[in-house]
C-alpha cells in the first residue's frame, strides 16, 4: 500500500473526501517527521515505534574499485516492529 492507497482508503471507511483525507494523511506523516527531526520517538500502540539512530563514521571500501572511502556520520531513521502486529503478521 502506498501513500495515495491508503488515502483513498481512510476516504472510504471514514466518509471523507480525498482532499480532507489526504489532509489528516499528510498531518500524521508531518508531525512524525518532526518529531524524529527534534531526536523524540514516536510510538504507536499495537504497531511499533520509529526512532532516530545515530551511526559513527568509518572508512569503508569501493568493491568496485577497491579503494579506501571515509564514510561520515550520519543520523538514520528506524523502525522497530511492536508485539501485537509481529504476531498478526507471522500467522500461517
Amino acid at each position: 500500500m502506498n501513500k495515495s492507497q491508503l488515502i483513498e482508503a481512510l476516504a472510504r471507511a471514514e466518509g471523507l473526501p480525498l482532499k480532507k483525507a489526504e489532509e489528516v494523511v499528510n498531518t500524521v506523516f508531518g508531525d512524525m517527521e518532526k518529531a524524529l527531526i527534534q531526536g523524540d520517538r514516536v510510538e504507536i500502540r499495537g504497531f511499533g515505534s520509529f526512532k532516530v539512530k545515530q551511526y559513527e563514521g568509518y572508512t569503508g571500501r569501493n568493491p568496485k574499485t577497491g579503494e579506501m572511502i571515509k564514510v561520515a556520520p550520519k543520523k538514520l531513521p528506524f523502525f522497530k516492529v511492536g508485539k501485537e502486529l509481529k504476531e498478526r503478521v507471522d500467522v500461517y
